[in-house]
């Protein structure tokens, strides 16, 4: 069913399906802002959705949509098909990690499901793409992902960089920079409850360095060793 499908109708999917596990709803205005489209051709374009046959998601009016469960699956497909490429790009053709965003966008609707296959086949079945998000099982769930954010860390406590939740091209850069990458260990030295600013010991730099909250509430983690007493 998915060769029937325009770009356009996976990308909405994919959006929608992103929104909902992040906001736990998607409105209109929502779906239009994450898109760049005016609010009037997200609801015309949801309308002819639910009107799919079958339906791709279910419109309620001034409450949001949701995915029907092939909605979902599809958008699951799209997104198993991104962040392969995205591994892809990163493990294999040398592209940095601020890059491959824009590239997968480019390439997840056209691959064929064999070549999706060989892909995955190639690197070993990977679990996480490059920016620490989970990809899409063959059979299309999704492993949960790492919810404590750096921000929620207190002095004494160390830990694990698990994703990063922000595909900005700079500031993917920055964070690569500063060694702040999935995998990184960290230590929080201090906490400011002024600004919320954290001053953090990052593996493998030699200073240690202050990071705001507009930072940190994008990046995932996982605690190694809590506050001592």
């Amino acid at each position: 069913m998915r060769d029937q499908l325009s770009h356009a109708i996976e990308d909405y999917l994919k959006v929608i399906y992103e929104l909902t596990l992040c906001e736990g709803r998607a409105s209109t205005n929502q779906i239009a802002q994450r898109m760049g489209v005016k609010p009037a051709s997200v609801t015309g374009m949801v309308k002819r959705l639910a009107a799919n046959d079958p339906p791709l998601l279910r419109y309620h009016k001034h409450r949001g949509v949701e995915l029907t469960p092939r909605g979902e699956q599809v958008a699951l497909e799209i997104i198993r098909h991104h962040r392969l490429l995205e591994l892809y790009l990163h493990e294999n053709l040398g592209f940095p990690w601020d890059q491959v965003h824009a590239e997968a966008d480019r390439l997840e609707h056209v691959i064929s499901e064999d070549l999706e296959e060989r892909i995955a086949q190639v690197l070993g079945d990977p679990s996480h793409d490059p920016h620490g998000d989970p990809i899409p099982t063959r059979d299309l769930r999704l492993p949960v992902n790492a919810s404590l954010s750096l921000m929620e860390l207190r002095p004494g406590q160390q830990a694990i960089v698990q994703r990063v939740d922000n595909a900005d091209s700079e500031f993917l850069r920055y964070l690569g920079a500063i060694g702040l990458v999935p995998q990184a260990h960290l230590t929080v030295l201090e906490h400011s409850a002024f600004d919320d600013n954290l001053k953090l010991e990052i593996d493998g730099r030699v200073e240690p360095m202050v990071l705001g909250a507009r930072i940190t509430r994008q990046i995932f983690v996982k605690i190694e060793a809590e506050a001592l007493e």
